[in-house]
């Protein structure tokens, strides 16, 4: 407790009157006050970006979920194992949607033990390679769709035992290890217990993370354990307790945008194709019926087929995009998941917050078209469009740009 840097008690600061923020309505309800609090809060959040401090766009994330006993509590509902696992489902349809070259994986801890649920998308074509030696080697997948079927089965395990923060952190780490030094290398925790059984020292493996630059975060479901506190304090990562689901929920979406990058990070040209769907005409003497290699792998009965995305370099067929080449290695995307990527890069600038009254002219929101009721809207800087607060908050947490603008352009 010596090495911890001192932080002062809120009891050792001064005198707060913290009640005074809370005023009562006409009625004499609190409802509005605590909505307006929390408005604010997540409009923070929404607006929050790094300026011009690099992103590690190409993201590995393994996400470690607590399957130990106390994960059968029920201050979330109905336990905070469905809870999580139902959350989890929404943070992966939006981790793809927003980190669409990017990859995740998802490992349990339970009974002194961590398994994985789910590997990272590709391992690359050495790493696969040996990976055709395993006899029971895990699902790599870039699919969500296979990161919910794999938590929506995991819905019906036990939860036993305590869990073990060294054996799942050593466990992720032999997949990140050999991610390439340009990318961005990350773990979640989602933490229940108040204890961890290590096998070993747990502090020589948070120096290890430490020189492999792998940023470890931690969000507690339970309270503040202090060995989570100097892991995520070494590694860069931040340390989160949730209140409720609501509040659970925004810690989860924050890990959605990618982090800053490590200022000693590499930097590297990345080679890329960008393959067409095409589909060959069955009257083609040329052409013939063949597998991809997502069925090929996943062992599917699927039928063979005339059409799929084929590998510039290697012409090997694959059904989805994103992927990564299984025979050459190359990373195969399309322009919109590159676009979809473009808005971490240059974020939206905040909208200014005016009085109603200054608007007279405005009478509906620019977005929606909705009746302007609230005495504060929000206009943007650069086409002076007027939106309600709920337009602002869709605008720069989903849509990523003005609509006022984009109509502008459109009309020119």
């Amino acid at each position: 407790m010596d090495e911890e840097p001192e932080r002062a008690k809120r009891w050792e600061g001064g005198y707060e009157r913290t009640w005074e923020v809370l005023k009562e309505d006409e009625f004499g309800s609190l409802k509005a006050t605590v909505e307006e609090i929390l408005f604010q809060t997540k409009r923070k959040r929404a607006l929050e970006s790094h300026g011009q401090v690099r992103l590690g766009m190409m993201r590995h994330l393994f996400v470690v979920i607590d399957s130990s006993r106390t994960m059968e509590d029920m201050d979330l509902k109905p336990n905070r194992l469905k809870a999580t696992l139902k959350l989890m489902e929404t943070f992966m349809e939006e981790y793809f949607d927003q980190n669409p070259i990017s990859q995740v994986g998802l490992i349990t801890t339970k009974n002194k033990r961590a398994e994985k649920l789910t590997d990272l998308a590709e391992l690359g074509p050495k790493l696969y390679l040996l990976q055709l030696c395993d006899l029971h080697p895990a699902s790599p997948t870039g699919n969500p769709k296979k990161h919910i079927a794999a938590l929506k089965k995991a819905r019906d395990a036990a939860c036993v035992g305590e869990p073990s923060l060294f054996n799942a952190l050593s466990l992720a780490i032999q997949t990140l290890k050999h991610m390439p030094g340009h990318t961005s290398r990350e773990i979640v925790i989602i933490f229940s217990s108040l204890t961890t059984c290590d096998p070993s020292n747990i502090y020589e493996l948070i120096k290890s993370l430490k020189a492999l630059k792998i940023r470890v975060s931690v969000i507690g479901l339970s309270a503040e354990v202090r060995v989570c506190t100097v892991l995520t304090r070494e590694t860069g990562g931040t340390y989160h307790v949730c209140l409720d689901e609501s509040h659970f929920k925004e810690l989860l979406m924050f890990h959605v945008k990618p982090p800053p990058t490590n200022t000693q990070s590499e930097c590297s040209l990345i080679r890329m194709g960008f393959p067409q769907h095409t589909i060959a005409s069955v009257c083609d003497q040329d052409s013939k019926p063949s597998f991809s290699m997502s069925h090929l792998d996943s062992g599917s009965e699927v039928g063979l087929s005339l059409g799929g995305y084929f590998c510039p370099q290697c012409h090997a067929k694959h059904t989805e995009l994103p992927v990564e080449c299984k025979i050459c290695g190359l990373t195969l995307v399309s322009a919109p998941h590159l676009a979809r990527s473009f808005h971490h890069l240059f974020p939206l600038e905040p909208f200014r917050e005016t009085p109603l009254e200054q608007h007279p002219a405005h009478r509906f929101c620019h977005a929606c078209q909705g009746q302007l009721k609230d005495k504060v809207v929000f206009t943007c800087p650069l086409c002076s469009g007027v939106f309600c607060t709920e337009c602002d908050l869709f605008i720069h947490d989903s849509l990523h740009c003005c609509p006022s603008c984009i109509n502008a352009q459109l009309s020119h």
